[in-house]
């Protein structure tokens, strides 16, 4: 895969924001999804979607942070669950779509999957 300084600078800049996140919680889909965030140096708190069993039980468990940055994959799988996270959760904490759209930006849309960020552990470090 072909990555550029500019890239390389972004991302590196994408993690400290995230980092720098304070009440907030990362959501992603599974496991690799958040070995994939810590592997690229990100320390906050990292939330499963699919440890939860379902939206239901999902929504009634996020309920109490502050703010959720989701970062769900691309896909069609991903965007129906954004969708209905959205419709679920927006009355009831706020849902933070930007980081999502900065990493489609950064990496001018070469990761469909959050898990793939793992390609750019090499340049980060």
């Amino acid at each position: 895969m072909q990555v550029s300084e500019q890239e390389i600078l972004e991302l590196k800049d994408f993690i400290f924001e995230l980092n720098s996140m304070s009440n907030s919680v990362v959501v992603v889909e599974g496991k690799r999804d958040s070995n994939a965030l810590r592997k690229l140096g990100y320390q906050g708190k990292i939330l499963e979607f699919h440890r939860f069993g379902g939206m239901i039980n999902f929504a009634d468990a996020v309920v109490n942070y502050q703010r959720l940055i989701i970062l769900f994959d691309r896909d069609r799988k991903g965007r129906t669950l954004t969708g209905k996270t959205i419709q679920l959760l927006q009355r009831r904490t706020k849902v933070d779509l930007s980081f999502k759209r900065k990493l489609r930006i950064i990496t001018k849309g070469k990761i469909m999957f959050i898990e793939q960020l793992v390609s750019y552990e090499s340049f980060l470090i």
